[in-house]
């Protein structure tokens, strides 16, 4: 019997022997390889033909084994590709920017979700545990969803259960909706600034954005009719609860007359919630309670107040817009895989879902403050015009003659990551601005030497940047 460990051991001498060799050299023969190497001419022969199979020899019946030639390669020529897929760019940099993680040492003070720290893994964990022991785990589940959690969804959001599809987080139900409710060509109202996830979700659909100027109170109800008379729209994109990057919250009043508007228009309005579990004091309804005929499509997503791996969220709409949105995840996704929708519905179900929403509502008031303070301090050039009632970031303006790319870059040298204003608009900005995320770094200490190490870009207090203006005054702890 030929022991495997001796063809293993003779092909590796016979490999490098080959290595140091040319192609269309010869090998030994197999009669100088079994006396050289005291070995049996069976396992010459399974050695050769290892060789054989990974393309480093070739056999020639008679005349023996020779140094294989190195395969060619086939040089692709995609150019042609540049006229097939010139109707439209998908640009994923903003994204990818707020995506990126921080090089060790680096402080972020941008992106999208909370801290790991300030997850609640440990509860996440335990509910999926619950979810994959359920019998129906890994059955398929109903196209809409699974029940209870659809219901869940409609009790946050004062709607029925059939109003209810459960996607794959906010992202695809922006792309669900955008979609569905708009053909390539269509103009699309959006809040200027926005989330730039919506506008490349736009773009890659082929839709025309519209920008449309915001206040403290979020979009101002002249500009959207204006703007809804002048492009004939017939979808609005919004985020009425602690706008990113804004922080704006709309009022009731302001929510009543954007619905209205919209009515008038007979348009749709798509409500992106992320954020409503991220409020430190109780939003007003959303845009979809107060809605009675159907002009609102809704997304609640849990990835925010939770964990970027949890990908589930209602989409709520009623009526033909409903029937469509359906058809496009059946056509798209097929559906949500029921073990993460079963660990949702656990989460949210159990005692720990309200434990850690009031704790991280606490965390979001103390970084805040910290984060205001410590730009107060370090940084009076910069202005904060709105204190967010809640939310991840914080929006500040810059001093107007600054360079915002160049202060960007700056601080990334100088060990800290924020966002440039630029990639929440949709047309030019009307000045420089940045993003700042007060719950991305891991503790309140790392927030506030981010601050210093922002300031050291900018050039620090008292040092006459170009431009400098008045200081933005912190807002009060828990405000």
């Amino acid at each position: 019997m030929i022991d495997d460990s001796s063809i293993a051991r003779l092909a590796d001498t016979l490999r490098a022997r080959a290595a140091a060799l040319r192609p269309g050299d010869r090998l030994p023969s197999s009669r100088e390889i079994v006396q050289a190497h005291s070995v049996s001419p069976g396992t010459v022969s399974k050695a050769i033909a290892k060789l054989v199979a990974e393309g480093v020899v070739v056999t020639r019946p008679g005349a023996g084994a020779f140094v294989a030639s190195p395969p060619r390669r086939h040089e692709t020529d995609p150019s042609w590709q540049t006229v097939a897929l010139s109707d439209r760019v998908i640009d994923e940099a903003p994204l990818t920017s707020i995506l990126q993680q921080p090089a060790d040492g680096v402080i972020p003070l941008t992106g999208g979700y909370l801290n790991p720290v300030l997850r609640p893994t440990k509860e996440l964990s335990a509910a999926a545990i619950r979810a994959v022991k359920r019998p129906d785990a890994w059955s398929m589940p109903p196209r809409s969803g699974i029940p209870e959690l659809r219901t869940w969804f409609a009790g946050e959001t004062e709607t029925t259960q059939n109003d209810v599809l459960i996607v794959s987080g906010g992202q695809a139900a922006l792309t669900h909706a955008f979609r569905a409710l708009a053909a390539p060509g269509d103009p699309l109202l959006v809040e200027t600034p926005t989330y730039p996830g919506a506008l490349a979700t736009a773009r890659t659909a082929g839709l025309r954005i519209v920008p449309v100027p915001a206040d403290e109170q979020g979009v101002r109800p002249d500009h959207l009719a204006e703007a809804f008379a002048r492009t004939r729209a017939r979808v609005f994109y919004c985020q009425p609860t602690l706008q990113n990057p804004t922080g704006a919250t709309q009022s009731l009043e302001r929510r009543r007359q954007v619905l209205d508007i919209a009515r008038a228009a007979n348009a749709f309005v798509v409500e992106d919630d992320f954020a409503r579990y991220l409020a430190t004091t109780p939003p007003p309804p959303p845009l979809v309670a107060l809605d009675t005929h159907g002009t609102v499509v809704h997304v609640l997503s849990l990835s925010k107040i939770t964990a970027p791996s949890l990908r589930v969220a209602g989409l709520i709409a009623r009526g033909p817009a409903a029937a469509r949105l359906r058809a496009a995840q059946i056509v798209e996704s097929f559906f949500v895989a029921r073990p993460l929708q079963e660990t949702a519905l656990e989460f949210v179900s159990a005692p720990a879902w309200r434990r850690h929403r009031a704790a991280v509502a606490a965390e979001i008031d103390e970084r805040r403050h910290i984060l205001l303070e410590s730009l107060h301090r370090h940084l009076p050039e910069v202005q904060t015009e709105l204190v967010p009632k809640g939310g991840l970031h914080v929006w500040v303006r810059l001093p107007p003659a600054l360079d915002e790319s160049a202060l960007v870059e700056r601080a990334q040298r100088a060990g800290v990551l924020v966002s440039p204003g630029t990639i929440y608009h949709a047309a030019e900005p009307p000045g420089p601005w940045l993003r700042l995320t007060h719950t991305a770094a891991s503790h309140r200490a790392e927030l506030a030497e981010g601050v210093i190490r922002l300031a050291r870009a900018y050039g620090g207090p008292g040092t006459g940047a170009p431009g400098a203006s008045s200081a933005g005054r912190p807002g009060r702890r828990g405000s």
